[in-house]
């Protein structure tokens, strides 16, 4: 009898792997770490090979005590904007994955100013190097013999199973799609000088979606039943294990915190700053708001913070100290008017300045690491405050991801949002969020520790006119004017 699912979690910094059984319960797991390079200033790089070697140890740890014939299906959550290239006969990678945090794709995009307002009408995104468009034209250009062309789940379904496919939310990601129609758009494609020859085939998020093969290792011959972008598979566990609805349950935003930050909210069409995007492709499940001309295909609104948690990892590196210790500073100190800004690689929603630079303000003779820390802690919720203010109707935050765990940030956060934030008591939302939509059975409920609002509006306003002029300094004259 089948009995479990496995769910992959491919991520940033590790790859993890979930063994789930029939009562939503993790009885296994598995995990492998993956190397990240930063070759010259704002390049951020991974290679291809090495995150499949990551999946096939993760999923090896998750499946030691248990028979792989007892699994009925995989799901796979993967990082989104990553790019990479590769020949589709030797199915070798031809360069590296550049990271979604990647720069280098940046004069692209400054060659294509004049068109932003058409890119961002077509596929519901702002241009910016960190989606996969203007890294995949970067790529071209260095290898332009590459027959094949796609994101991290993309490669993955490749290597695993040998078709050249990519789910379509994240097709939605890669700025060539047009999100109203759920299709490679000709004009953007057009624009970025991609040929349509070298891209994949877009499927849905669920369904039959493949068989793996001899390199998943203890995968092999199991099928590939849900694919999602890792933010959209923790929005889905969310939805799925609130019985089929996002009223009480979720009644507003969903924030993943992570290396950087994703809110998304399920409305009919972006605010200003935010982007539209595609959270999932699946017949009967929930859908609200808006759609697309597909109507399994559910819409989203969506905000991308660029560091967060990498945030608290710079500061540890340059204190010297552990990320753990930078959040001991942090809970038992005042930011005493001190205030980071940490656009190492520009500022993202609900900015979108590619150019902005990073600085800290407020500093005094009695600033130390614990104001730094305090600080850098503070910028986090600042983020996330900054796009759920373009997002109407926010009543609750439903927060998950690594640095959820810190209760004295989620209390920040309440604070500044001015609203409760609910967090997940269960984990690795991300990869119970692929689990549920692959398996055959209901998705058990989430618990939630709440967390409520302490200050007043006065001095919430206060914390947020002083954050949003140390923004307008970190901003470019023509952004910030």
């Amino acid at each position: 009898m089948a009995d479990y699912v496995v769910a992959i979690d491919q991520g940033t910094s590790s790859t993890k792997a979930l063994l789930v059984d029939r009562s939503g319960a993790v009885v296994a797991s598995g995990s492998a770490p993956v190397g990240i390079a930063y070759p010259s200033p704002g390049w951020v790089e991974q290679d291809a090979q090495d995150i499949l070697r990551g999946v096939r140890l993760a999923a090896a740890a998750a499946l030691r005590d248990v028979d792989p014939a007892r699994v009925v299906a995989v799901g796979l959550s993967t990082q989104r904007e990553s790019a990479l290239v590769w020949d589709r006969v030797s199915g070798e990678p031809l360069g590296p994955v550049l990271g979604w945090q990647d720069q280098r794709s940046r004069d692209i995009c400054i060659r294509l100013r004049g068109s932003e307002k058409e890119i961002a009408s077509l596929s519901g995104l702002p241009l910016d190097p960190m989606f996969s468009a203007a890294k995949l034209r970067w790529l071209l250009d260095a290898a332009p013999s590459a027959s094949a062309v796609g994101t991290v789940d993309s490669w993955l379904v490749y290597a695993l199973t040998g078709a050249h496919h990519i789910e379509r939310g994240n097709a939605s990601r890669t700025q060539l799609l047009d999100v109203r129609t759920g299709t490679w758009s000709p004009r953007l494609l057009s624009l970025f000088g991609i040929p349509a020859s070298v891209l994949p085939e877009i499927t849905p998020s669920s369904g039959d979606l493949g068989v793996i093969g001899p390199a998943g290792g203890v995968l092999a011959s199991l099928p590939i039943r849900a694919i999602l972008g890792d933010s959209h598979a923790a929005l889905f566990a969310h939805a799925s294990s609130s019985g089929g609805s996002f009223g009480g349950a979720f009644g507003g935003a969903k924030v993943t915190y992570g290396t950087g930050s994703s809110v998304m909210g399920l409305l009919s069409s972006p605010s200003t700053g935010l982007g539209l995007t595609i959270a999932w492709d699946a017949p009967d499940v929930v859908r609200i708001g808006a759609q697309s001309k597909n109507t399994d295909v559910q819409l989203a609104a969506e905000g991308n913070i660029r560091s967060s948690g990498a945030t608290i990892g710079w500061l540890a590196t340059l204190l010297g100290v552990s990320t753990e210790r930078v959040a001991e500073l942090a809970r038992g100190a005042s930011s005493d008017g001190v205030f980071l800004v940490p656009a190492f690689g520009g500022l993202a929603a609900p900015w979108w300045d590619d150019a902005a630079s990073g600085l800290i303000t407020g500093l005094s003779l009695g600033s130390g690491p614990a104001q730094l820390a305090a600080a850098a802690l503070e910028s986090i919720a600042h983020q996330v405050t900054d796009v759920l203010d373009d997002l109407p109707d926010v009543s609750q935050v439903l927060a998950d991801g690594g640095a959820s765990a810190n209760d004295h940030l989620m209390q920040i956060q309440a604070d500044l949002a001015g609203v409760p934030v609910r967090r997940a008591r269960t984990r690795n939302l991300s990869a119970l969020g692929a689990a549920n939509l692959a398996a055959p059975w209901p998705a058990a409920p989430i618990a939630y520790d709440e967390f409520r609002p302490r200050i007043d509006q006065d001095d919430r306003s206060a914390l947020r006119s002083a954050w949003r002029a140390a923004v307008h300094r970190a901003l470019t004259t023509a952004v910030g004017s």
